[in-house]
């Protein structure tokens, strides 16, 4: 006779192997819900890279603004003394002619001072800047106390994508983030070109390069268009 307590065991090591496989498959099951489970836990998957913000570029507002087709930059006839390098500011008609030699130069269509603001003379290229921060001079900020003290160098800077220098002066031929107003004359003496333009001539040109300023009443309209 079989007393209870064997009865129980028997039913026991028989139920045993059924309560494993169904504790298993129910660990297996609230897996699944929770996620997949990594086929190789001990390796880490690699991570994303951070996205690298892109630089200013100095082709941005070409896109923007379509100058007229005397403004863009060309390759004309232009007879000169002066050697191959040289800059030459032609006020009244808003041109800036870099001489390339054998009687042609690059002309570039530019914004120049407003009434009262045109200056002329011969300077060098002291400084070159891409991006070039702004700190307004005292004279600008008199007439203009509005004006902020300081802008960091970028897109919305006044003095777009380069700067090069004039001499000791506080002229400078720079690009600007107004490119409608090349062609006319607005500023306080700086010469402004677009900043697809400065960033070509930025790129000719070299610290010690000689720039001749014309007068308002002296033009150098002898720039007859070749290659456009």
């Amino acid at each position: 006779m079989f007393s209870s307590h064997c009865i129980v065991g028997k039913h026991y090591r028989r139920a045993a192997p059924l309560a494993a496989a169904l504790a298993i498959a129910f660990s297996f099951a609230s897996s699944a819900q929770a996620g997949p489970l990594p086929l190789f836990p001990f390796l880490t998957m690699p991570q994303p890279m951070p996205q690298m913000q892109a630089a200013p570029s100095a082709e941005d507002e070409s896109t923007v603004t379509q100058l007229p087709a005397r403004l863009k930059r060309q390759v004309v006839n232009y007879a000169t003394h002066e050697a191959a390098g040289t800059i030459i500011i032609d006020t009244p008609n808003t041109y800036l002619y870099l001489v390339t030699g054998n009687g042609q130069a690059i002309r570039y269509g530019i914004g120049v001072g407003r009434d009262g603001f045109t200056w002329s003379g011969i300077q060098t290229i002291s400084k070159k800047v891409e991006w070039p921060n702004w700190t307004p001079p005292a004279e600008m900020i008199a007439r203009q106390p509005y004006l902020p003290r300081f802008m960091a160098g970028g897109p919305g800077n006044p003095l777009g994508a380069r700067a090069m220098y004039l001499g000791g002066t506080v002229y400078r031929i720079h690009g600007t983030n107004a490119p409608e107003t090349i062609g006319t004359h607005v500023s306080s003496g700086c010469i402004r070109l677009t900043n697809a333009d400065v960033a070509d001539l930025y790129s000719r040109v070299n610290v010690g390069t000689k720039v001749i300023v014309l007068s308002n009443e002296r033009r150098a309209d002898n720039g007859r268009s070749v290659v456009r």
